[in-house]
């Protein structure tokens, strides 16, 4: 633990948290506690996101809001956290349950971008949103630099449908099934009430990501 604090450049006050960060509910179940990541993990995507979106305001004030949105998903996305998690060596930190880690979890993209979320939620309940900020940026200055290399559908969604600003959408998870170590998340992005598509992934992410893309084909877009 001491090691990797140095690595991220952060040294908690409750070393606690942390712990409960690096704790995927594989593990947790398996001992009994309860005790996983996944509640730090809701927190972590909404600070993550807050900062993100903060640093391209400040930053690219001569770019239209769809621009930032695309570069704001790109920076945020499983893949794009899978990557930065790699750079300080989070999979080898994590707690997996033993059939997690047999069946390969250390280096699937889905739990192990989730326990980055997790630790930048640790780092906000710790030392704050500047510190918080101090240990993402660095991440985000580069990913904002780059180029997004996949279709994001959720943006080009929504886009779309903020057209009409009377519109109101959301993505609702319906369904939830399979072992820790396989799980299956189902989606459906709701338009008014109306259902308009529906997708299945091993993230709750992928799953919205596949939501999205079937709305736009039944928009035929």
């Amino acid at each position: 633990m001491t090691d990797f604090q140095k690595k991220i450049g952060y040294e908690f006050k409750n070393v606690k948290l942390l712990e409960r960060a690096l704790t995927h509910s594989s593990y947790a179940n398996e001992k009994g506690s309860g005790l996983d990541n996944e509640r730090l993990e809701f927190l972590g995507d909404s600070v993550l996101g807050f900062i993100t979106a903060e640093y391209l305001f400040e930053h690219y004030k001569d770019k239209p809001e769809g621009e930032l949105t695309k570069k704001r998903a790109y920076a945020v996305c499983e893949k794009t956290l899978f990557g930065y998690a790699q750079k300080i060596g989070l999979g080898e930190m994590v707690l997996l349950g033993k059939g997690e880690e047999r069946t390969g979890g250390r280096n699937r993209p889905s739990v192990i971008s989730d326990a980055f979320e997790a630790l930048i939620a640790a780092i906000y309940l710790d030392g704050g949103i500047e510190k918080a900020t101090e240990f993402v940026l660095p991440f985000i200055e580069v990913a904002t630099e780059t180029k997004p290399v996949f279709k994001d559908y959720k943006s080009t969604l929504q886009e779309v449908l903020q057209q009409n600003p009377t519109e109101k959408f959301e993505y609702i998870v319906v369904g939830e099934s399979g072992p820790d170590h396989n799980k299956e998340f189902i989606v459906e992005v709701h338009l008014n009430s109306n259902v308009i598509g529906r997708g299945k992934g091993s993230s709750k992410k992928r799953a919205e990501q596949e939501a999205a893309k079937s709305a736009l084909e039944l928009m035929g877009l």
